[in-house]
């Protein structure tokens, strides 16, 4: 599923000043990042990775794990001790530790185009730092042994180059959401965007994969609306109809308690990698109001940031870095709800895992 059609964002600004900010209300509001989906469906397949692209020369990245089981590659090349300052690209992949082999297609992708961390005095000899992490999704409704590799990395990333800037980004059972579950109930990708008054694009990408509910067990809400207003309360028939076939299909499906929330944080704000590293810290409040328990032993929930630099930090807005940092959160917390909204369910091999919107309607 993908975002209604933007409204016309209007007359661009005068050149020589920051791109105007778009209104997708994605990630790919913060100019020049892109998103691009590979999803494997059918004989045996249900998994997938998603690539988000860097505007051509990186972004400034940072990571923070918080869950006691992650699965990741090129992390500690973000630590703002570290050499690396930017990044390319970020993958985020199914196929638990078997699918960080996604990453190796979108290194070769980059290296071609001489995209990378220059080591020598030729111009092709870069190599690409590629972070990534995955989610467990094996065995989900696909076979246990389906799960990305190279060719899908490849995949994932050039669909992110040909896609157009700006564009609005396909959400739900897509990309590395393809086999997510959250709790008993179908998880997968959403995406939200915010502009602060400080004209700064703050913006999350979710893959929403948690061991813990999104869901009040008293009353059905989801927990992320909860922090939005008021919000409508499913009626009480229908709330007990979706408790029992919860409890039906998690005694079906019996699924491993296996999981992970991804997000990546976009920013075109100037940060350093130790600002990035703080926003990516704050950010996972952002998976608390949404899910509950989270960052357990079963979780590998981590939250990578990217920083554009397209729009320094004014000094005459001195909360400018408080008020990023909090937005931050908020997408988070917006983009887990729309992605388990517009997940879809799954009956399939392993089990059977409904969806919150065929539960609970719209």
């Amino acid at each position: 599923m993908t975002p209604k059609n933007p409204p016309d964002p209007g007359t661009p600004e005068a050149p020589g000043t920051p791109e105007a900010p778009r209104t997708v209300d994605a990630l790919t509001d913060v100019a020049g990042v892109r998103v691009g989906h590979a999803t494997r469906i059918g004989g045996g397949w249900l998994t997938g990775t998603t690539v988000v692209l860097a505007p051509e020369g990186g972004a400034v990245a940072a990571v923070d794990v918080r869950g006691g089981g992650p699965g990741t590659k090129e992390t500690d090349a973000l630590d703002p001790r570290n050499l690396v300052q930017r990044v390319e690209a970020i993958v985020l992949t199914g196929g638990s530790a078997y699918g960080l082999d996604a990453a190796s297609g979108v290194m070769a992708w980059l290296e071609e185009r001489g995209r990378g961390v220059p080591v020598g005095p030729d111009p092709a000899h870069v190599v690409p730092v590629v972070p990534a992490a995955c989610v467990f999704d094996l065995g989900r409704g696909g076979e246990f042994g389906a799960r990305p590799d190279a060719a899908t990395g490849r995949a994932a990333v050039e669909a992110a180059a040909a896609s157009e800037p700006g564009s609005p980004v396909p959400q739900g059972c897509v990309g590395a959401g393809t086999g997510a579950v959250v709790g008993a109930m179908k998880g997968g990708v959403g995406s939200a965007s915010v502009l602060l008054d400080s004209g700064i694009t703050v913006a999350a990408l979710v893959v929403a994969n948690a061991v813990g509910s999104v869901v009040d067990p008293q009353t059905g809400v989801l927990y992320g609306e909860l922090f939005q207003g008021r919000v409508e309360y499913p009626e009480e028939r229908v709330h007990e109809a979706a408790r029992l076939r919860l409890a039906e299909s998690a005694a079906k499906s019996a699924p491993p308690p296996l999981n992970t929330t991804l997000v990546v944080v976009a920013t075109d704000a100037e940060l350093s990698k130790a600002q990035a590293q703080k926003l990516a810290g704050t950010a996972h409040d952002g998976i608390a109001r949404a899910v509950r328990p989270v960052h357990l032993l079963h979780d590998g929930d981590t939250v990578f940031t990217l920083a554009t630099g397209a729009r320094p930090l004014t000094p005459d807005h001195p909360l400018a870095l408080n008020d990023l940092l909090a937005a931050g959160a908020d997408v988070v917390t917006r983009a887990i709800t729309r992605a388990v909204r517009a997940a879809t369910p799954v009956d399939g091999e392993g089990g059977t895992w409904p969806s919150y919107t065929e539960l609970y309607g719209s």
